[in-house]
């Protein structure tokens, strides 16, 4: 009979007290904290997580889509929480973080002036949405996914249930 070999158990995970790790939150002093992220289970589910200050409880919003590619459904993520930044705070500086660096890219290029051909990850487009002032007053920023910031675990969870997962797990 094979013997089994012993597993190191994982090292657990200790998320930042604030919403970003202390050694981050003073490069953001100011702005609305934007958390996004997106999921693929039954169906897609795209999460924004949305402080308003560091102490501030988060505003929450969870979206159920059809599944598409992850960087799809990372950038319709990333479009849906400037939708709701600018929908609470319009014309305010928000800093969004996202753990997917090609939704960052498509959102820079369109950033950038003039704005550069977004590529094929804007195929689908994003009707009704006013893209380029939404990001007027944001800056964007990658953030390591499933690392210790409290935000993008937050956003990572809501993603999940969004998109069908189970909810029996907790910050």
């Amino acid at each position: 009979m094979a013997r089994r070999r012993n597993r190191k158990p994982a090292a657990p995970i200790h998320l930042s007290a604030g919403p970003l790790p202390e050694r981050l939150m003073t490069d953001f002093a100011g702005c609305r904290l934007l958390f996004t992220d997106a999921s693929r289970l039954r169906h897609g589910g795209l999460s924004v997580v949305l402080y308003a200050d560091p102490a501030s409880e988060p505003a929450v919003f969870t979206r159920s889509v059809a599944l598409d590619g992850s960087n799809q459904l990372e950038l319709q993520a990333a479009v849906f929480g400037l939708e709701q930044a600018s929908r609470l705070y319009p014309g305010q500086a928000v800093a969004l973080f996202s753990d997917n660096r090609d939704a960052l890219a498509w959102l820079a290029g369109i950033q950038s002036s003039p704005p550069r051909e977004p590529g094929n990850m804007g195929a689908a487009g994003f009707p009704g949405t006013a893209l380029h002032a939404q990001l007027a007053h944001t800056t964007l920023h990658w953030i390591k996914g499933h690392g210790r910031c409290r935000g993008n675990a937050l956003a990572d969870r809501h993603a999940r249930l969004a998109a069908g997962g189970v909810a029996g797990f907790s910050l």
